[in-house]
């Protein structure tokens, strides 16, 4: 499989993805009385949805493009590195992009729920910890990922344990599994995640701080920002 084939097969993948994810993100609350039968009714109400795109299509078209990107550099950069995929049939698909594709599945799925209810649900981020493991096996680099993801995780524990206020528990979970994904791309990828995550949470809070649509004390989810730095990291170069 050629990688132009195969960004194409992940932007079309995405697009049916994205239409379960959202209806799968609908059904999360802002403040569940049973989060266990939440997630598995979300579930249930998801696998009934027709895997076809619905305006507005954000959704969608972001899964899509998420999917294309992931896919993408996989096959040219992060995943042809750590496979040792040389030859143009193995350029399209490497040991690296199950794990890639499941991982922008989550993170775009958990930044819908938390851009709307401000929370980041048990129910998704602590069964893909496991999934991630069992998909980052082939690529060889499971070892780095799980050192990588207990790092990242850690530093976000002392952050909230410093700041509870500015930062959740589920940030903390968030920030174990992108120190996975980003651990088995390199360090540099992590660190640019680390980092990233906090310069584009303090670009949005200062946007809002000039148009006035808040104040010093607005708080905001930080869980999108977590994840879009986390992209950045494994699409640009950085490894």
């Amino acid at each position: 499989m050629t990688l132009a084939v195969a960004v194409t097969a992940a932007c079309v993948l995405g697009l049916v993805v994205g239409a379960y994810a959202r209806a799968f993100a609908d059904g999360f609350g802002e403040h569940p009385d049973a989060p266990l039968r939440e997630a598995r009714d979300a579930l249930v109400d998801a696998v009934r949805v027709a895997p076809l795109p619905r305006g507005p299509y954000a959704v969608e078209i972001a899964m899509a493009a998420v999917f294309g990107l992931v896919t993408w550099r996989s096959g040219t950069g992060i995943g042809r590195a750590v496979a040792g995929a040389t030859t143009e049939v193995n350029a399209g698909v490497t040991a690296m992009t199950p794990a890639l594709l499941y991982a922008a599945a989550v993170g775009v799925t958990l930044s819908v729920i938390d851009w709307r209810t401000r929370r980041l649900p048990d129910a998704i981020t602590l069964p893909s910890a496991p999934v991630l493991a069992v998909l980052l096996v082939p690529t060889g680099r499971l070892g780095a990922a799980l050192l990588c993801g207990i790092v990242l995780g850690s530093a976000y524990a002392v952050l909230w344990f410093v700041r509870p206020a500015a930062l959740g528990l589920g940030d903390v979970k968030l920030a174990g599994l992108i120190g996975m994904v980003t651990g088995a791309v390199g360090v540099n990828a992590v660190i640019v995640a680390a980092v990233g995550a906090h310069v584009l949470g303090a670009l949005y809070a200062g946007g809002l701080l000039i148009t006035r649509r808040a104040t010093r004390t607005t708080e905001f989810p930080f869980g999108p920002f977590m994840l879009g730095a986390a992209l950045l990291a494994v699409v640009l170069p950085v490894t």
